[in-house]
């Protein structure tokens, strides 16, 4: 396992500095060498498609990274003789896959970091055709930045595996994609496979992170859209989490834990945020609670969603008005701040930790409490009212 699967993890309050999770640009397709894992590349080299194994030689001297806001705050127990103070969140000896990583400034690259500073083993599955632009930024360094975690060390991923959740096995591959150019060069990438390699490469895993959506008619009203764009979106972005955790459920170990990330369009009318994907939130969300009995009473899993506020990832602007929507937060929500990547990833390290042991079929909103509002108070309508704002 890696370097920082020797450190626990607290959320602690730390300065500010230069590395940002908001300055991140979403990572994951690619093959990281561990430095401790010199040994077993052999066993990683099985008949499922991975990249070549190169350990990374680039060194670091700046300083830890440290974060405006609440920080996911790595400790090394070599550099610390004393127990850590606060309620650590301790997740040395866990494997994490985490599905839907493809850059390095979203949510699923903010979750990875997260938990790779509580110790976990990091596996990423990233959706194919994002694959070799991903390996090859990542091998040049440009993610190097991005990669650094609170103690200073850099996340590792042990390995990557190709992934597009939309199919479940080979037979439901069509012919189209089997041929199309963006897929040559890779196998073993429906979600059946990928659990077949997981298990093939590692046996087990602890926790699963389901960070995926798509909507191919995202723009259009709900009244535009046609049946072929709405379970296009009900597919990638919902269905898919049922399939992961019905071919991943097997090879997790009991006690395990699953997250998967909605929005607040499920249950609240967001103009523009159409295609069928606000009923792809609310299917998600209602399947969370379905999931959490079902995997619940079979092995023990827990599964919860958090339903995060906006951010300006590469996947929202293509939505186009993320800037909007970021801009009505900070004006609305009860703390006027924008959202940063690593707040929603601490909270999936706690929600997967043992310190929510007795948390499952929930909705978690990482929002800074915008779900809470019933009206929007930056409306000239409330000009006159006293209305607290920060200072």
């Amino acid at each position: 396992m890696a370097a920082t699967a020797a450190s626990t993890l607290q959320i602690a309050a730390a300065k500010p500095s230069i590395f940002s999770a908001q300055t991140i640009f979403r990572g994951g397709a690619a093959n990281v060498g561990i430095n401790s894992l010199g040994a077993s590349w052999a066993k990683l080299s099985s008949g499922c498609h991975i990249s070549s194994g190169r350990h990374f030689n680039r060194t670091f001297t700046s300083s830890p990274a440290k974060f405006n806001k609440a920080s996911t705050k790595a400790m090394s127990e070599s550099a610390e003789s004393k127990p850590a103070a606060g309620l650590p969140i301790d997740l040395r000896g866990k494997r994490a896959f985490i599905a839907g990583v493809a850059d390095d400034n979203g949510y699923g690259w903010a979750i990875a970091k997260s938990l790779a500073a509580a110790g976990a083993e990091i596996l990423v599955g990233t959706w194919v055709p994002a694959l070799n632009i991903f390996e090859t930024s990542l091998r040049r360094g440009k993610f190097d930045e991005s990669r650094v975690l609170p103690d200073g060390s850099l996340m590792e991923i042990t390995k990557v595996y190709p992934l597009d959740a939309v199919f479940d096995t080979p037979e439901d591959v069509p012919e189209d994609i089997k041929t199309n150019k963006r897929y040559a060069g890779s196998s073993n990438w429906t979600v059946k496979e990928a659990a077949e390699c997981v298990k093939q490469d590692f046996g087990s895993i602890d926790i699963l992170v389901h960070s995926l959506a798509n909507g191919t008619e995202v723009t259009k009203p709900l009244l535009e859209t046609s049946r072929k764009g709405y379970l296009a979106a009900i597919s990638a972005s919902s269905y898919s989490y049922v399939s992961l955790l019905q071919h991943f459920l097997p090879i997790m170990n009991p006690g395990g834990s699953t997250i998967s990330l909605t929005y607040i369009a499920s249950e609240r009318i967001i103009p523009g945020y159409g295609g069928g994907m606000s009923s792809a939130k609310a299917a998600l969300e209602s399947d969370t609670k379905v999931l959490a009995f079902e995997a619940g009473r079979k092995r023990k899993i827990r599964v919860n969603t958090i339903s995060a506020g906006p951010l300006r990832s590469r996947a929202a602007k293509a939505i186009g008005f993320i800037d909007m929507m970021i801009d009505y937060s900070i004006e609305n929500a009860p703390l006027q701040k924008e959202l940063s990547a690593d707040e929603v990833g601490n909270t999936a390290a706690f929600l997967v930790s043992p310190l929510a042991s007795a948390i499952t079929g929930a909705v978690i909103y990482v929002d800074n409490g915008l779900n809470a509002m019933g009206v929007g108070v930056d409306s000239p309508i409330f000009k006159d009212l006293n209305i607290p704002r920060s200072s």
